[in-house]
């Protein structure tokens, strides 16, 4: 039998050097090389195009250049929202249309709904991560879209074997769309989910993940 991992609360967890992850998103722009483009595999501001007051909501958005650089080419009534653990190391006068907020995304919610949904690699350093994606879920215009990167090694059962597998399965029940090869989530339209997990607890200790940086391994029960 696996031996069990040192799970630790939510506030010991976000204290630690690998969830205040100072090198997430701090580089990443729109488009580019190191870009939400290549990450997501298709432009942003294609899922927003054509509307006339579109909304886009990045979790664990670190520095928010994407989102700044969004802000240049979307109209005035965008509303572009940026959540982040640790925020801009360096604050920066914001675009009118974005807002930057320092919160965990674990207990933060919004107050409307958005077209597009985006977590880039961010899910690596969230404890609850089947909890959070279901809840992205619901912040979703009807049409709407959420793409977040996940890595199905991260989630284990409570004696700390592999509970990935199953996991996808309810994913995909619940209407995600996975692409191994991308290691990328991604759901089309709000929906209210009710995955049947739950969550006990994070490892910050679990050792790199396929990104090769040290990531979060999530912990569950049916």
């Amino acid at each position: 039998m696996p031996k069990p991992s040192p799970v630790v609360p939510p506030h010991e967890l976000e204290r630690s050097s690998v969830v205040a992850n100072s090198t997430m998103n701090r580089e990443r722009g729109l488009t580019g090389v190191n870009s939400y483009t290549r990450e997501l595999g298709f432009h942003p501001l294609e899922s927003l195009a054509g509307r006339p007051a579109p909304g886009w909501l990045d979790l664990c958005s670190g520095e928010g250049r994407a989102l700044r650089q969004a802000a240049a080419e979307l109209p005035a009534t965008a509303t572009l929202t940026g959540v982040d653990l640790v925020g801009p190391l360096v604050p920066t006068p914001a675009p009118p249309v974005l807002e930057e907020i320092i919160a965990s995304v674990t207990s933060w919610a919004p107050t409307r709904t958005y077209d597009l949904v985006t977590c880039v690699h961010g899910l690596h350093y969230v404890g609850d991560q089947l909890g959070l994606l279901g809840r992205a879920a619901s912040w979703l215009t009807p049409d709407g879209l959420l793409a977040a990167h996940f890595d199905p090694s991260s989630i284990r059962r409570a004696d700390g074997s592999p509970a990935g597998r199953p996991a996808l399965a309810a994913l995909r029940a619940a209407g995600f769309h996975y692409s191994p090869r991308h290691h990328l989530l991604t759901l089309r339209g709000a929906r209210t989910l009710t995955l049947p997990f739950r969550y006990t607890g994070a490892d910050p200790t679990a050792g790199p993940n396929y990104t090769g940086q040290p990531a979060v391994a999530s912990h569950y029960e049916r």
